[in-house]
């Protein structure tokens, strides 16, 4: 099982441009808390599911409009990288390093 708790510099590829963000990972067994933050604000991370050195989770953006975000992420020694679903707007590439 990797190392998945700690902070992660990441970007999300959006159609508003890049999005840099931090996400705090703190898992608990088969299950993570955490939040991701930057400069359009801080989302809760909901149902965040941790299996082997993979990361499911949810979250609900409420800026530029509401909408509920799905992610997986892999973790790789320092490295993430994964997706952020935004349903029909279709799926923005996620990817990072370890803070």
């Amino acid at each position: 099982m990797a190392n998945v708790d700690g902070q992660w510099n990441v970007v999300v590829k959006s159609p508003l441009g890049d999005q840099a963000s931090v996400l705090t990972v703190v898992s608990d067994g088969g299950s993570f808390t955490g939040n991701m933050s930057g400069a359009m604000g801080s989302l809760d991370v909901e149902d965040g599911i941790v299996d082997g050195d993979t990361l499911a989770w949810k979250m609900h953006l409420k800026v530029p409009m509401p909408m509920v975000l799905d992610c997986s992420a892999t973790v790789d020694g320092d490295a993430i990288t994964g997706a952020a679903g935004a349903g029909a707007f279709g799926s923005f590439p996620l990817s990072g390093t370890r803070v």
